[in-house]
């Protein structure tokens, strides 16, 4: 016989938590997260976070519908503005990345709803992927493994990371992150960040005036990209950009793919304007197999996955936890908020 409720199989097989939460939820996981990691397991770790609430993992559409009528927090990679009219009780929606242009912000603003991201998750991975990075290329491991690979015993030279200058574009969590990391290295760095005049942990600051930049960007041996991506820095790196870096900079891009012009990159690695690039965003994204991009051995790519950690989902349920915590005493003043 077919269930009358088009969830009842998966309700059946949930767990007695969202058994006893399925009418009335408190926090709603959606179905997409993040990072390819698990729905169920982020309920999981808000559950043990949060024993006072009552989880529930919506595991189809429907169940997503018919939890956000009551929830009065839900949490996920996305929502849209179909989806977000079913959340009749909603207090507070907490996005399970950094970015939230892809979200429909004006709807939440204009029903009072917050917004959150999670800023600051990401931070150590990412900025030890960078790291590693430039110390990768500046020891040249590309050459020593495509070395390797041919069964070649060749010295060859290298660079020391130490005395070189790394621009950081884009001074938020990552890029703080970036530079920490950076300082017992010896390297000068210089931050390129919305409001200058904050200042910053980089040895200089300057905004994104275009003279301020290809300054920056011509005295640089590696740039990392650490920005949104907004009208200001789309394209941010194009022609006249990769043409101001001197040939032995190396690109470390973490932010977004359209920050940097693809094709102009494909020209700058094709006339060896720059050294190379470390790229975990591409524009497109996925990058098409047969895209130039993947013929450079002087490019390394990796599928978006920088950000990636184990202890993901515990930071993502500590600032849940928290901006419960002052929502429950009046406050909305909340930790990451961006509407």
């Amino acid at each position: 016989m077919v269930p009358e409720d088009p969830d009842a199989v998966t309700d059946a097989a949930a767990t007695p938590t969202e058994q006893h939460a399925a009418d009335d939820p408190d926090v709603v996981v959606l179905r997409r997260t993040a990072n390819g990691l698990s729905a169920a397991d982020y309920a999981q770790t808000l559950r043990d976070r949060l024993p006072e609430r009552e989880v529930v993992h919506a595991r189809t559409p429907e169940a997503e519908r018919r939890f956000l009528r009551e929830a009065s927090i839900a949490t996920g990679l996305a929502i849209d503005e179909e989806l977000l009219a079913e959340a009749a009780h909603l207090d507070l929606f907490a996005a399970t990345v950094a970015g939230t242009d892809h979200l429909p912000l004006e709807a939440f603003e204009e029903r009072g709803i917050p917004v959150t991201n999670a800023s600051g998750v990401h931070a150590t991975p990412i900025a030890e992927y960078v790291v590693g990075w430039l110390l990768s290329f500046s020891a040249r491991f590309h050459k020593a493994e495509r070395q390797r690979t041919d069964g070649e015993w060749r010295s060859y030279p290298k660079d020391e990371l130490a005395g070189s200058t790394v621009t950081v574009i884009g001074l938020g969590a990552i890029g703080t992150a970036v530079v920490d990391r950076l300082a017992p290295f010896g390297v000068g760095t210089i931050g390129i960040r919305y409001t200058p005049e904050k200042g910053g942990p980089t040895d200089e600051v300057v905004g994104f005036d275009p003279v301020a930049v290809h300054d920056a960007l011509s005295r640089s041996e590696y740039v990392v990209v650490a920005c949104p991506l907004t009208d200001l820095t789309e394209g941010l790196l194009d022609h006249d950009a990769f043409q101001t870096m001197p040939s032995e900079a190396v690109l470390v891009n973490i932010a977004r793919g359209p920050v940097v012009d693809t094709d102009a990159l494909v020209w700058a690695l094709g006339e060896n304007a720059i050294r190379g690039a470390a790229l975990d965003v591409t524009d497109p994204e996925p990058l098409p197999n047969d895209h130039p991009l993947w013929d450079f051995g002087n490019v390394h790519i990796t599928p978006h996955n920088a950000g990636y950690t184990p202890k993901y989902w515990k930071r993502m349920a500590d600032i849940i936890a928290e901006n419960v915590e002052r929502m429950e005493a009046g406050s909305d003043d909340l930790r990451n908020r961006v509407v």
